[in-house]
């Protein structure tokens, strides 16, 4: 019988010695490369930020040479305008004659044409006859210095004023001689301003310094009229500029020349040949990291390639990985189609909230409509009553052959109706929420009325009335029915809360401060619930005595004319109700009270 072969071992036994041997020179690799690249990407910073630094330096006194260059430039071309001007024979013939209808419109024209942020002309007084800026004319500069030192030269002189918010003029001026005589002065305003908002375009800070030390052009307007001292040291909220700094790191390369609020930056300088002038300019580090950055980040990803190459033969994770990405993939697909179902049931459901809004917006209506029927049978009770009252008066008055009498019983009624007609014109108007016209109405005459109105209520009982009004009109923008309504609702108010009493008492007061005041105080029991007061159909009342809306109705009136309805408690008991209207433009104030009963 034959021998079977041997079976071979699965694992070699010298292979299985060298296994840890060559995991630790494995590590010994990825020790040496990252130490490799950590010496790397250390010597490249340093290198390029120093030569990068170098480079953004040689760039930031290029620009500076520029931008003094530009300046130098403007203020040399202007300086030659007040020269032509000063011998145009235009201008000293207007000074000559005083006729300055066409002198603004040519130094309009001139301004235009030369690019000038003003022109300015005075007459030897130093007033302002023509101007570019017609506001200005008939200004008095007698007193400014650009004025007063150009009458001392014959040369044209260059001054600086500072304007309100900060900011500087620039002007060069000239004196105008007719037959040797100072006949007026000519201003030409520089405009240096167009400089500040083209160097804002670029991340540097730039200032121009006079020769007091003084900032007069800084494109951070909070520098303007400070030292460049006190402006470094000045701090606030985050800039354009600050945000742009915040990237810069101290140990980009060589030590940084200033801070601007604890970030470094570069400062160069340059000095420009007027009036001791120098110009400063401050740049951020922001260019220089972000070069240096890119090379870095190259350099960075090549190391991570081939420590990705290393850690692939160390560690089959990403294949688990990639499995398990694999399995959340599915259940993402499994929670996208959830999430679409329940798309569609959100949809469903806002389709049927639609429909459920659409009939809550009709038994809205439906409840308007009832209270607005409520609100009309509560305004026409008042004139109903009066209409009674009266008509029985009327028929006594006829028994007794009084007919004068009886006949203006019957003119009350007429303007009961009236009033009836316009009550229900006005509360189809309120309905509409709009088109009211209000115009001027005086509250002591819409009081008065209102009390003629309430006149068979008072006379039915006996009640002491107070009143304390202005002597003068107190005017507010009213519609003068709907003021009468209040009025008598509030009335009829204290005469329900007085009617248990055995001496009632009802005082009016009317004020007029900064806003009119019209409060009606009774000395009846007082109010229990003042929160629901002003609510719809909240009353305190017996049913079938009132149904609730009339202070809810004032209150919205008077809410129409800009007012306020409140109401309060006395300090000696009874309620108090105060409306609160503004006055019209041509009310008088502060005029003292008088009493009468």
């Amino acid at each position: 019988m034959p021998q079977r072969p041997p079976i071979p071992d699965l694992v070699n036994p010298a292979e299985a010695e060298a296994a840890p041997s060559r995991a630790m020179v494995l590590r010994l690799v990825v020790a040496a490369i990252l130490l490799m690249a950590g010496a790397v990407i250390w010597a490249t910073n340093v290198w390029l930020s120093e030569r990068f630094t170098e480079t953004t330096r040689v760039r930031a006194d290029l620009r500076l040479a520029l931008y003094s260059g530009n300046l130098m430039s403007e203020l040399q071309r202007t300086s030659v305008v007040p020269l032509l001007l000063a011998r145009d024979p235009a201008l000293l013939d207007a000074l000559a004659t005083g006729n300055f209808s066409l002198t603004s419109a040519r130094l309009i024209s001139s301004a235009r044409e030369i690019a000038a942020a003003s022109i300015r002309l005075l007459d030897a007084s130093g007033r302002t006859v023509a101007s570019t800026n017609r506001n200005l004319l008939g200004t008095s500069y007698a007193n400014a210095a650009f004025f007063v030192d150009t009458l001392r030269s014959r040369e044209t002189v260059f001054s600086t004023d500072s304007r309100d918010g900060g900011t500087t003029e620039f002007l060069y001026s000239r004196v105008l001689l007719s037959e040797g005589k100072v006949a007026g002065v000519i201003v030409v305003e520089t405009d240096l301003a167009k400089f500040e908002n083209s160097w804002a375009g670029i991340l540097d800070s730039v200032a121009v310094i006079n020769s007091e030390g003084k900032i007069i052009l800084s494109t951070q307007p909070r520098w303007r009229g400070q030292t460049l001292v006190d402006a470094l040291a000045v701090t606030g909220e985050a800039n354009a500029l600050q945000r742009a700094l915040q990237v810069t790191s101290d140990w980009a390369g060589a030590p940084p020349d200033a801070y601007l609020s604890g970030t470094a930056v570069m400062r160069a300088d340059a000095r420009l040949p007027f009036r001791g002038w120098r110009m400063v300019s401050f740049t951020s580090y922001d260019s220089v990291r972000q070069r240096v950055n890119a090379v870095l980040a190259l350099e960075i990803m090549g190391f991570a390639v081939l420590m990705a190459g290393v850690f692939y033969f160390l560690s089959r994770r990403a294949r688990v990985q990639s499995a398990r990405y694999r399995r959340e993939s599915a259940e993402l697909r499994v929670l996208n189609a959830r999430l679409l179902r329940e798309i569609a049931e959100r949809e469903r459901v806002q389709k049927d909230l639609a429909v459920a809004e659409q009939t809550l917006a009709q038994s809205s209506k439906l409840a308007a409509l009832g209270e607005m029927s409520a609100a009309v049978s509560h305004e026409l009770n008042q004139p109903l009553a009066a209409m009674k009252t009266y008509l029985a008066g009327a028929r006594l008055l006829l028994q007794r052959s009084r007919l004068e009498e009886a006949l203006s019983s019957f003119q009350r009624i007429d303007d009961l109706i009236e009033r009836m007609g316009a009550i229900t014109r006005q509360l189809k108007s309120y309905a509409r929420k709009g088109g009211e016209a209000f115009e001027e109405v005086d509250l002591r005459a819409a009081l008065s009325s209102a009390l003629t109105m309430m006149e068979p209520q008072l006379r039915a009982r006996t009640v002491k009335i107070t009143r304390s009004l202005p002597r003068r009109p107190v005017m507010v923008l009213a519609d003068r029915i709907r003021l009468e309504q209040v009025i008598i609702n509030l009335l009829r108010n204290a005469l329900d809360a007085t009617k248990a009493l055995a001496e009632p008492h009802i005082d009016l007061r009317l004020s007029a401060a900064e806003t009119a005041l019209l409060a009606v105080e009774d000395n009846g029991p007082g109010i229990v619930d003042l929160d629901k007061l002003f609510e719809p159909f909240w009353t305190t009342k017996k049913p079938g005595e009132g149904t609730g809306l009339g202070l809810a109705i004032s209150s919205g009136i008077v809410k129409d004319f800009g007012g306020r309805l409140t109401a309060r408690n006395g300090v000696a008991g009874g309620a108090v109700f105060e409306v609160k209207l503004p006055l019209a433009a041509d009310s008088k104030k502060g005029e003292t009270p008088r009493a009468a009963e």
